[in-house]
């Protein structure tokens, strides 16, 4: 048996929580949990929940799984599942180890050779946005995101809407037609708002148009789908195969589970699998760290209904380290021609500088998300 003996968690900059899991036998097997500006109440339920976990077998995945998620009268939310997720990634990250092969070799093998991957663009003007888009060209990728906006108000001004398509037509020049700009509406829109600037975008075939309606609201997305021929995504911030369920039977086009945030693997591996049923892609959500990149990477390899993968290299509001700074081995996650290849090496496919994480653990962070209020005072969606 493959002993779990300890559990560590680190708080990193600029915003990760990783977890690292070591059985007996020495093999040490990495996660992340970060939920971004609650990090630090993950952290202690991830300790709460290594209780159930000290002195069992580490291969025991999906039984381990069952008892993390269902092993308490209370179940769910963003910081229980975000707990599960980091210590999921790093059972699995062991089991790999174990056995010598990727993670996507346990999951079935590879179904691809490569995954596509995009990068976030910032820029309030769109000659900001022109700059930004240039730049990600520049280093080989083939797709971008972008917000719409920043501040919506509830009914959008005409100078809003315009502003929107004003960007989002500045990526496409760019871009022009042989690459890709997908646009997130990231919860800022009311329904009504996200139904005016639809007709508006669809001249300019963003790869799809995210979160156009807050989670809490996803019984409206349907509406929102019937009101546009633009793909519609969502899923960030939902946390299960149950709460994915209303949305595709809604008809959204491309589902994006965060592999921190949704359980880890193992249940984003099943909502893959749902996913599919509905003629679903799946696009996860990832502005986060090197270990749930490879996490993302590995169960994409083996995933069929695998769209693309969201990455933040770069990513404009990182602050005090960069996803590779904590890889000894940054070859694995170099983009080729706006993809990364095949990871080959044992478990997640990438190793982790322990010196660099404890060092940056001793700093921490506390990453809070900004708050917004409207000209009349009220609050405004970020």
């Amino acid at each position: 048996m493959t002993t779990i003996a300890r559990i560590e968690t680190f708080l990193v900059a600029p915003r990760w929580l990783f977890v690292r899991v070591e059985t007996d036998s020495g093999i040490a097997g990495w996660g992340e949990a970060t939920c971004e500006g609650r990090s630090e109440t993950v952290r202690a339920a991830v300790h709460q929940l290594a209780e159930l976990l000290i002195g069992r077998d580490a291969l025991r995945i999906e039984d381990h799984w069952q008892v993390l998620t269902k092993g308490s009268f209370y179940r769910g939310g963003p910081i229980l599942a975000s707990a599960v997720a980091g210590l999921d990634q790093a059972l699995w990250d062991i089991a790999g180890k174990h056995f010598g092969t990727p993670v996507h070799q346990l999951l079935g093998g590879p179904v691809r050779d490569r995954i596509r991957v995009y990068g976030w663009v910032g820029g309030d003007e769109p000659s900001e946005v022109r700059d930004h888009i240039a730049a990600q060209v520049e280093a080989g990728l083939t797709a971008v995101k972008m917000n719409a906006s920043g501040k919506m108000s509830p009914v959008a001004s005409v100078a809003e809407l315009n502003g929107v398509v004003a960007r989002v037509a500045a990526a496409r020049e760019v871009l022009g037609d042989e690459r890709d700009v997908a646009v997130d509406l990231h919860g800022r829109f009311t329904l009504a708002n996200a139904r005016r600037v639809a007709p508006l975008l669809e001249p300019y075939r963003p790869l799809f148009l995210e979160e156009p309606v807050v989670p809490e609201n996803s019984h409206l997305i349907g509406e929102f789908v019937r009101s546009t021929t633009i793909p519609v995504s969502t899923g960030e911030r939902l946390y299960s195969r149950q709460e994915f369920l209303p949305v595709l039977q809604a008809g959204i086009a491309v589902a994006q589970p965060d592999l921190s945030h949704a359980g880890g693997i193992t249940e984003v591996r099943k909502i893959a699998t749902l996913a599919e049923v509905y003629d679903v892609q799946l696009a996860p959500h990832c502005p986060l760290g090197p270990i749930a990149l490879a996490a993302c990477l590995q169960v994409g390899f083996a995933t069929p209904n695998y769209l693309i993968q969201e990455q933040s290299i770069g990513i404009h509001y990182n602050q005090g380290a960069e996803v590779l700074d904590y890889c000894l081995d940054k070859t694995p996650l170099t983009f080729v021609d706006g993809h990364v290849e095949r990871l080959t090496a044992p478990g997640l496919g990438i190793e982790i500088d322990e010196q660099a994480v404890r060092s940056a653990d001793k700093k921490g962070h506390a990453w809070r998300s900004p708050i917004w209020r409207h000209r009349d005072g009220s609050y405004a969606e970020w």
